[in-house]
């Protein structure tokens, strides 16, 4: 696949340090954390004295078949189970509460780092991968680290109570109930790696099953041109297969797991039974020695109930091995490295993305200038090698070349979307890597070939140049580049709903808002990447006038496949193998007569082909 796949993980087992950072998240709102501890050791305490109670009333009640007393029992068991259901209510409410702002902070922190992450972050990472993360995997996670937690303490709490009731009663019989925990733990061992492997497997097809949808939707009507409805049933078909059958071995190694402990359990409280009863019967036991009918009650019903939590926590553990692979991938998002970074000082100085400090901010009046600059995606492959360029304040310069000369990776090492490997790039004189990266991209205009808008209105698409824009200068951003016209025709107007990416608008529609809203901005530098080559000629025409007008006094660099859009140039770059090889205004080159000449010359007949044949009839 052409994007990130899911990292392969090496963990072979659950690991505590994973899940101490995601604790950490329940930590962050300690009172209610606190809170939800003090009523699960509450609720465990009262549980563990149930079969007390029920010794009690063996010995006292029912064996001398007396009822003195019985009326104080009864009011005592009720005041216990009332207790036991206000704790119960206590843990319940905040461990919800704990679930959901857990699912909160985690999403926060994920959302922040995706903001502060590089644009080459993006171009090897799919945006199917990163929804199943932040989605249902912290969905999962947020479920897992508050109830489980709940089930954990309580079945942890419950099971060493009962444990100490029951040395303290016959430390014997104890002990040889306690004698199937050892095959117990055997049992998990073994059945751990298996379980994880697998679940990791599920989970790793389920974020390619994210992918497919997110994929599929947004490029319906490529399916539907190319007749590919088929092809992507079949794909898709394959990884929803490959999910089901990891899914079911996990699902199968989980059916083997449980009985297991059920059966161990049930092995326990027999002998619990078998045992203690001989004590009952015999008191002379040599072994178990004397006890009481209700002690047995009471050994018997811990025996059994000691068995529930260790259950229960066999069933939690089993839930943190297939939520590893989910606590994996979420916290490797959040620790995901970020190549584009600020220094310490800048940041001191300048704030960062998020937090700014424009007070310090020096004003950008547009100078670029290119020193030895060495740049590549990948080691082996580099695209620019000692590349100098120098770009006067209100220079508007074009770049032209072949597919993968440099064109597009030269304006993004000006937008500093990516820093160069070696050399230096100067904004107005100064390393901009001395600068924070908002000072350089808050004067930024940037327009791609591929418009894109938020769903919302025409009007706050626009404003997103500059969210305290007045409606009268959204207005006027919308004269300037001539959308005025096509906005009023629309049925609301500026108040028109664009749709999910613009798909209510054409192609030529949402460049011009996408151009009204770089104008809006009122940036130093502009930077046009094909920003045309998508459009129709009328819409090019338009947007060409209004370029004319708004690129006067900014540095502006235009990477353009229609060589008719950049005559007005100042100066014409020629890219081939990432570097300059012709350089001068349109008339200079064309005079030339070199690469810039025969394109131009190629690209004229191919327009004058055009315009016969629409003026014969033919599209």
């Amino acid at each position: 696949m052409s994007y990130q796949e899911e990292q392969d993980f090496t963990n072979e087992r659950v690991d505590p340090k994973l899940w101490k950072r995601l604790y950490a998240y329940a930590w962050r709102n300690k009172r209610i954390f606190l809170m939800t501890i003090a009523c699960l050791l509450f609720v465990a305490l009262v549980d563990a004295l149930y079969p007390l109670l029920a010794n009690y009333a063996v010995d006292h009640f029912i064996v001398p078949g007396v009822s003195k007393g019985v009326g104080l029992f009864l009011l005592l068991y009720v005041a216990l189970a009332f207790s036991q259901g206000f704790g119960t209510l206590g843990f319940i409410t905040r461990c919800g509460r704990m679930e959901m702002t857990i699912s909160y902070d985690i999403r926060q922190d994920g959302f922040l780092k995706l903001q502060n992450q590089s644009f080459s972050f993006y171009d090897k990472t799919a945006v199917g991968y990163l929804m199943a993360r932040m989605i249902s995997d912290v969905s999962r996670l947020s479920e897992m680290v508050a109830w489980s937690m709940v089930d954990l303490l309580w079945s942890s709490c419950y099971a060493l109570l009962c444990l100490i009731i029951m040395l303290i009663k016959n430390w014997k019989l104890a002990l040889l109930v306690l004698l199937v925990v050892p095959p117990l733990a055997v049992v998990a061992l073994f059945l751990e790696r298996a379980i994880l492997k697998y679940q990791r497997e599920a989970r790793k097809h389920n974020s390619r099953i994210t992918g497919a949808f997110n994929e599929g939707i947004m490029g319906a009507m490529t399916t539907k041109t190319l007749v590919y409805e088929e092809e992507n049933t079949r794909e898709f078909k394959e990884i929803t297969q490959s999910m089901r059958k990891a899914s079911i071995k996990a699902a199968l190694i989980n059916a083997v797991f449980f009985p297991l402990v059920i059966s161990l359990g049930a092995v326990g409280t027999s002998l619990a039974l078998y045992l203690g009863g001989q004590g009952v019967l015999a008191p002379d036991h040599a072994f178990i020695g004397p006890i009481s009918a209700g002690t047995l009650v009471a050994f018997v019903t811990y025996a059994a109930s000691l068995f529930d939590p260790i259950q229960q926590i066999a069933s939690i553990f089993a839930d943190f091995q297939s939520a590893q692979a989910s606590a994996e991938r979420v916290i490797s998002l959040i620790d995901a490295p970020i190549e584009v970074v600020d220094s310490p000082e800048v940041v001191a100085k300048y704030g960062s993305i998020i937090e700014p400090k424009r007070e310090n901010w020096e004003p950008i009046t547009g100078a670029i200038r290119f020193e030895n600059v060495s740049f590549s995606y990948k080691p082996e492959e580099p695209v620019l090698t000692n590349f100098d360029l120098d770009i006067q304040a209100g220079q508007t310069i074009a770049l032209v070349g072949e597919t993968g000369a440099g064109k597009s990776t030269i304006v993004n090492l000006v937008c500093r979307f990516y820093e160069p490997t070696a050399g230096t790039i100067y904004i107005d004189g100064k390393d901009y890597r001395t600068r924070s990266q908002l000072w350089l991209q808050s004067s930024l205009g940037y327009v791609l070939q591929s418009p894109h808008l938020f769903s919302g209105t025409i009007a706050d698409n626009i404003r997103y140049g500059r969210p305290d824009a007045t409606m009268e200068e959204v207005r006027h951003a919308a004269r300037l580049v001539h959308a005025e016209p096509f906005i009023l025709e629309q049925s609301k107007g500026y108040d028109t709903e664009v749709g999910e990416g613009g798909i209510r608008l054409s192609t030529g529609q949402k460049q011009l808002i996408c151009f009204a809203r770089v104008i809006l901005a009122d940036p130093r530098i502009f930077v046009l990447d094909e920003a045309t080559s998508s459009i129709d000629t009328e819409t090019e025409q338009l947007i060409q006038e209004a370029i004319t007008t708004v690129l006067k006094g900014r540095t502006s660099l235009v990477v353009a496949h229609r060589l008719s859009t950049i005559r007005n140039a100042d100066r014409i770059l020629v890219i081939r193998g990432g570097r300059i090889e012709e350089s001068g205004t349109h008339e200079e080159l064309l005079a030339l007569g070199g690469y810039y000449h025969d394109l131009y010359e190629h690209q004229f007949r191919e327009e004058r082909l055009k315009t016969a044949m629409k003026d014969i009839g033919i599209e």
